[in-house]
């Protein structure tokens, strides 16, 4: 059966992202001086306004507009802006429910984590390449005063039998001066082709490409569009071929399993594809607020599994610990590595610790 897979990612400069970047700064600067941080800080913005609003139970002493305004210029905005700021701490209902002798959930929630060995990275084909597009740009785009940090990339690639044969349509959107000359070759020379170059078997000469359809995009980020904390969830994780949790990724610590949950079910999936028991691997795990344990957990291997799936799930069980107060442990989440993780998507990529597959005791 054929079918196309249509993935996108957004590159820093975009509202919703520039939004997660300054969020998960925030975390990142309580949890480098004080590691038992309860984080939930998030931002929004419009124009030349910044909203910094949420929830912050730290010793930590955080410079929220510094550490705002330092993203906004690395990002490309050069004008000033109005900062408004509303946080309290976190609420001690939730805060007495959480933080016990082991660490507990920090809300009720469903997430999950998902592998394929489509990619040696273990990731789905259009996301993978989708992030690549936008990290390349973004190099691109600081050696040129011609073009700015919003911009946008979208993979289609055919399927057969579930598995790639084919790039469709490579789009990419990119925003640029008014005085931007050879957009459409010099994004496709100094973006597109380096990254197609390490997927040569998927090019084809029916292979498509998009650059700007839209003509023109000079005015770019919080001043073409408004942005928040949270709302590229699909661009987070697995491009939509895979189920999403309830909940986002940035501005949240450790103990929201929003987060560490999909983190940690995403290194199980890894690691069941990675020691070929199956070619693709979906995990969902649910929580309840307090609790020490996740409720239930299930594992779908869409039919590519090697070995009996009541085998699967006892390997599971045996190797691995999906309480939160583990999972914290486990993967060393107390330490400010999240930051890095706000663009180019949370997954597939080596230098996080739930990316580490392991061996299995089986």
């Amino acid at each position: 059966m054929k079918k196309i897979v249509t993935s996108e990612s957004v590159n820093m400069g975009h509202p919703d992202k520039t939004c997660d970047l300054i969020a998960d700064g925030f975390l990142d600067e309580a949890l480098s001086q004080d590691p038992n941080s309860q984080m939930a800080v998030e931002c929004a913005i419009k124009d030349n306004r910044l909203f910094i609003y949420g929830e912050a139970t730290t010793k930590a002493k955080i410079d929220y507009e510094k550490i705002a305004m330092d993203i906004l210029k690395d990002v490309g905005y050069k004008n000033k802006f109005k900062i408004i700021k509303q946080i309290s701490c976190q609420s001690p209902d939730i805060h007495q429910s959480v933080v016990k002798k082991k660490l507990c959930a920090n809300d009720q929630g469903i997430v999950f984590g998902y592998a394929t060995n489509e990619t040696k990275e273990f990731m789905p084909l259009p996301i993978l390449v989708a992030h690549k597009l936008m990290k390349k740009y973004d190099e691109f785009r600081r050696t040129t005063p011609d073009f700015f940090a919003d911009a946008k990339s979208q993979v289609s690639v055919c399927y057969e039998d579930e598995r790639p044969v084919s790039f469709d349509i490579i789009l990419l959107s990119a925003s640029h001066s008014e005085n931007c000359k050879d957009l459409q070759e010099r994004i496709k020379e100094k973006v597109i082709n380096p990254v197609l170059a390490e997927f040569k078997s998927f090019v084809k000469k029916s292979t498509k490409y998009i650059v700007n359809p839209s003509g023109k995009f000079t005015i770019w980020g919080s001043f073409g569009d408004s942005g928040c904390v949270g709302r590229k969830i699909v661009v987070d994780t697995y491009g939509g071929a895979s189920k999403v949790g309830g909940g986002c990724f940035s501005s949240k610590n450790a103990t929201k399993v929003d987060r560490s949950g999909a983190y940690y079910a995403r290194y199980v999936a890894k690691t069941l594809v990675a020691n070929n028991l199956c070619d693709r691997c979906e995990i969902e795990v649910s929580y309840g607020i307090g609790l020490e344990k996740p409720l239930s957990l299930n594992i779908n291997c869409f039919g590519t599994e090697k070995v009996p799936l009541t085998k699967i799930y006892k390997i599971v069980d045996k190797n691995f610990d999906f309480s939160p107060d583990n999972i914290i442990k486990e993967l060393g989440l107390l330490r400010p590595i999240y930051k890095q993780t706000a663009c180019f998507g949370h997954f597939g990529r080596e230098e996080f610790p739930w990316e580490m597959a392991r061996h299995l005791s089986k």
